[in-house]
């Protein structure tokens, strides 16, 4: 089953179980899908629709930050559960070991030994990680390992 399948399947779900939450976040996705969809005039596969659900986790976030520092709780609560939700139509996380291990291979196969050659780096790494870590976050623990 497709993963915009499963989304639709599970739209329907919680129309059954009327939860208007969780009903309302997959809607939020399915239109950023469709828009994806029709401004590209293509049918988005399932690497596509990974991009559009980690988008929307970073706007999320994003959200949540400055939310916080706001101090407005009844809407850090709101954004936290749709992140839930989003985060659900992701794979599985890679743990910092295979994180480090990845890293670790792509530097030994670009030969990178500088700053200079980050790019290289994360040319290798981003089709490989995408949708299961945080490039920010890698971006940060090839910079350290490339400065030292």
């Amino acid at each position: 089953m497709s993963l915009k399948a499963r989304i639709t399947d599970d739209m329907k779900a919680a129309m059954r179980a009327k939860d208007a939450a969780r009903l309302g976040t997959i809607r939020l996705l399915l239109a950023a899908i469709k828009q994806r969809e029709v401004d590209e005039r293509t049918e988005l596969d399932d690497a596509a629709v990974s991009a559009v659900v980690e988008k929307l986790i970073k706007q999320r976030r994003d959200s949540i930050s400055q939310f916080k520092a706001a101090g407005r709780d009844d809407l850090v609560a709101a954004e936290a559960a749709e992140l839930a939700v989003l985060q659900s139509y992701l794979p599985e996380p890679l743990s910092a070991a295979e994180i480090e291990a990845a890293i670790a291979a792509a530097i030994a196969e670009s030969g990178a030994s500088s700053a200079k050659d980050m790019g290289k780096v994360m040319g290798l790494l981003k089709p490989r990680l995408a949708g299961r870590a945080d490039m920010g976050q890698v971006s940060a623990l090839i910079k350290t390992r490339l400065a030292g």
